[in-house]
């Protein structure tokens, strides 16, 4: 019986989207920076993928040095203990109040004990903590590149008392303006997706919280091409309105 994938983002149709969102830009657009950004998603989209692999090979070896270190603070610490502990009894003080002293030093030895078995039981949480967010770093810089490019695409340009500007992405006819809008939809789209492929290696909070953030990110500045598409079909479908 065949295993469902349905419960998980899997990398290979991400990646095979935004390469073929990628050759779709490069057909209609090869000069344009958006065809670089696009290509350079498309690279950044197979790091993530490759990066998760490389990331639960590492996190393995990673986890299983962990355990093995916090294996070898615990027995290192109870013979301690157990030599402390016959020591203490055979030269048991007379006085009450000279086993303060040992007692005192028992509870240190324990709570220092305790951290380092907290730390290193994290160690490998952070470490995929780490790899993680510097992809997620990337994929936000991204986003910000694409709206970047969708900012100079304004319907108003169109217009025929349009005073005009020095910005080369002007003598775009108003059906390229929407692919291109249309198109910078789909690059967010995809960050978005690359985005969540992290949240698929892991479910540490910071790194949980980040990917909802570039989720919230992408919706935000999507919606806002959109409303710019649909003030560029309401021109076009009025043409008094390009007058």
């Amino acid at each position: 019986m065949a295993v469902s994938t349905l419960g998980k983002l899997e990398p290979v149709p991400v990646i095979e989207t935004a390469r073929r969102l990628c050759d779709r830009i490069g057909a209609r657009f090869p000069d344009r920076g958006i065809h670089r950004v696009a290509q350079e998603l498309v690279a950044l989209t197979e790091q993530v993928a490759d990066t998760s692999a490389g990331t639960r090979r590492r996190s393995r070896l990673v986890r299983t040095g962990s355990r093995g270190m916090i294996a070898v603070v615990v027995l290192i610490a109870l013979v301690t203990f157990g030599f402390a502990v016959e020591a203490a009894f055979t030269e048991a003080p007379d006085n009450g109040l000279d086993w303060l002293p040992l007692i005192e030093s028992a509870v240190n030895d324990v709570v220092f004990v305790a951290i380092a078995v907290v730390v290193l039981h994290s160690f490998p949480e952070r470490v995929q903590r780490s790899d993680l967010l510097a992809k997620l770093h990337r994929l936000r810089s991204l986003a910000h590149i694409i709206d970047m490019h969708q900012l100079t695409k304004e319907p108003e340009s169109l217009r025929d008392a349009f005073a005009g500007s020095l910005d080369d992405d002007v003598d775009l006819t108003a059906e390229q303006v929407e692919y291109y809008l249309e198109y910078c939809t789909e690059l967010l789209s995809i960050v978005s997706k690359a985005a969540a492929l992290c949240a698929e290696e892991s479910q540490d909070d910071v790194v949980l919280t980040t990917v909802s953030t570039i989720e919230t990110l992408t919706m935000g500045m999507s919606r806002k091409v959109w409303q710019k598409i649909f003030v560029l079909n309401e021109g076009r479908m009025t043409p008094d309105a390009m007058s």
